[in-house]
């Protein structure tokens, strides 16, 4: 039971990653900080080659560490191709984040319903292997029927707990990409 919940419980902070980079009209590090940058040969995120920071709610500023990767970092922005035109003014790098269209809105919503679907399968994927666990040790005879109808109630009722928790994270920012 304490293997399904931090497994359930890692599945759901994957899940609040992976959405944190739709992008909603509002600037956010998440939108870029995981972008791969070629630094000297390695391929590094670049929240560890530069300083992202957002000076107001519809533009992102990347400072690099070293002035001498800023056209890696463009470069790496544009092969990431996230719909934004990065403008490298010798110094740092501006990105402006665009308003989407209400298509784009709900295009987003779409496939924020796909990415919970995803979630949800792998959901169902632990609770099946728990399941299958616990009726082989039925029949061991490591647990008795009652034992097992107990235990099987049990993970239903954890696994109806992350599907709800993951659920209300998919509403909340559905909300978000709805609001204009």
């Amino acid at each position: 039971m304490n293997n399904l919940k931090k497994e359930l419980e890692k599945n759901n902070n994957y899940f609040k990653n992976e959405i944190s980079t739709l992008i909603v009209g509002r600037a956010t590090p998440s939108l870029v900080e995981d972008v791969m940058v070629d630094y000297y040969g390695s391929l590094v995120p670049l929240k560890q080659v530069a300083t992202i920071s957002i000076p107001d709610p519809r533009s992102i500023l990347i400072q690099p560490w070293d002035k001498g990767q800023l056209k890696d970092i463009e470069k790496a922005i544009n092969i990431a191709q996230l719909g934004f035109n990065p403008i490298n003014d010798g110094k740092a790098i501006r990105i402006a984040v665009p308003q989407p269209t209400e298509e784009r809105r709900k295009e987003l919503a779409k496939h924020l319903n796909g990415i919970m679907e995803k979630f949800k399968i792998s959901i169902r994927n632990f609770r099946e292997d728990i399941m299958r666990e616990i009726k082989k040790r039925e029949k061991d005879g490591i647990i008795g029927e009652d034992e097992r109808f107990r235990e099987q109630e049990q993970v239903q009722k954890i696994i109806d707990e992350y599907n709800k928790k993951l659920e209300e994270e998919a509403q909340k920012k559905e909300k978000e990409i709805m609001t204009v």
